[in-house]
């Protein structure tokens, strides 16, 4: 087993450990096992994508965004070279940004994202990649939009208020000026806007109830009909329209925008798929895993493209459901500690690179 490559994919385990301690645990166990890790620090445009980049980011910029109850707040972005910036949404429009009491989709927005991509364009960007994940929001980027100069409005031309909850009330839309620059969606998951496997699966992890769920799901599909004449009904069911609570929709139709799986382009920016073809196993994990974690998150993605080039995986999650078929598991014990990580990582590194 000595000298067999391991790559480690890592990102936070969210509200237990960083993403920089995954990796330093994780390698610790790999290396106790008598293998060599090659630690990949990896985002799917979600939580953690300028940590991702490390040394490629040229600068980073604070920058005053409004939060998702249009508070200000301080949001970085990043650069990978003069005519490129990137955003995290969620930096803007995330739930790490609110209490749990002040979680609630009828009422955030997303326009503190539009105010961080009218920065960058403000900075010279000509192109700008908006990471999409971790959002506490279900506008459908309209928020996003109204920083952009679009003004939502009722059956009595009265402005609509922020927030999800909003839509179902939406009559007509001004548009809003040209960008004139690129924005380029990075999208956690790969859910279409509306429909039972829309925006709304993951309506409660934002702060709905059952039954605000269904009041935003159908002001999301209100926002379709609305929009009929940009494209909307096409535009929403494109794979990753539902990302950030619509906020991929936004970026198509708003922003005239085009979407990516953050997970991809990450991984290929790091050369995952060169490195992995002289590897003989794959660690990945993530706090949970369940069915929505193939949706485009990174573990599926990473267990995608290993199974493509036939190497083996383990997934290191302490709660573990709907994993595929073939892939090593260490899950179970409740939250881990670091040194739970370690032991796991070294425990299932041996059994999956001995095969038992």
């Amino acid at each position: 087993m000595t000298h067999s490559l391991v790559v480690i994919v890592v990102q936070a385990f969210k509200g237990t450990m960083s993403a920089a301690e995954v990796a330093e645990r994780a390698s610790a166990g790999v290396i106790a096992a008598g293998a060599d890790p090659a630690v990949i620090v990896a985002s799917d445009g979600g939580d953690g994508l300028l940590d991702s980049l490390g040394g490629d980011l040229t600068q980073v910029v604070p920058v005053e965004v409004s939060d998702p109850l249009g508070r200000a707040t301080t949001a970085l972005i990043g650069w990978i070279d003069p005519g490129t910036a990137i955003v995290e949404s969620r930096l803007a429009c995330g739930l790490s940004l609110l209490d749990v009491s002040e979680r609630d989709p009828l009422v955030t927005t997303t326009r503190g994202v539009g105010e961080m991509v009218l920065k960058a364009i403000d900075m010279g960007a000509q192109q700008v990649l908006v990471g999409l994940g971790g959002s506490a929001t279900m506008d459908a980027g309209l928020g996003m939009a109204r920083a952009w100069g679009w003004v939502p409005r009722d059956a009595r031309a009265q402005v609509l208020d922020e927030g999800g909850g909003a839509l179902l009330q939406l009559s007509r839309l001004d548009p809003g000026d040209p960008l004139g620059s690129r924005v380029i969606g990075l999208c956690d998951v790969r859910n279409p806007l509306i429909g039972d496997g829309g925006a709304r699966v993951y309506a409660a992890q934002k702060g709905a109830t059952r039954e605000s769920e269904q009041q935003l799901a159908a002001g999301l599909e209100r926002l379709v009909d609305v929009t009929r004449v940009m494209d909307g009904s096409r535009l929403a069911q494109q794979p990753g329209a539902g990302s950030a609570g619509g906020l991929g929709f936004g970026v198509l139709c708003f922003a005239r925008g085009s979407l990516q799986r953050g997970a991809d382009w990450v991984l290929r920016r790091a050369g995952f798929d060169a490195l992995i073809r002289r590897a003989k196993l794959v660690v990945t994990g993530e706090g949970a895993f369940d069915r929505t974690s193939l949706y485009g998150k990174l573990t599926g993605v990473v267990m995608e493209r290993a199974a493509a080039a036939r190497i083996r995986v383990l997934l290191l999650a302490p709660t573990a459901e709907r994993v595929p078929e073939g892939v090593w598991v260490e899950s179970g014990g409740g939250v881990w500690s670091g040194g739970e990580l370690e032991r796991r990582a070294r425990e299932g590194t041996v059994r999956a690179l001995s095969g038992i």
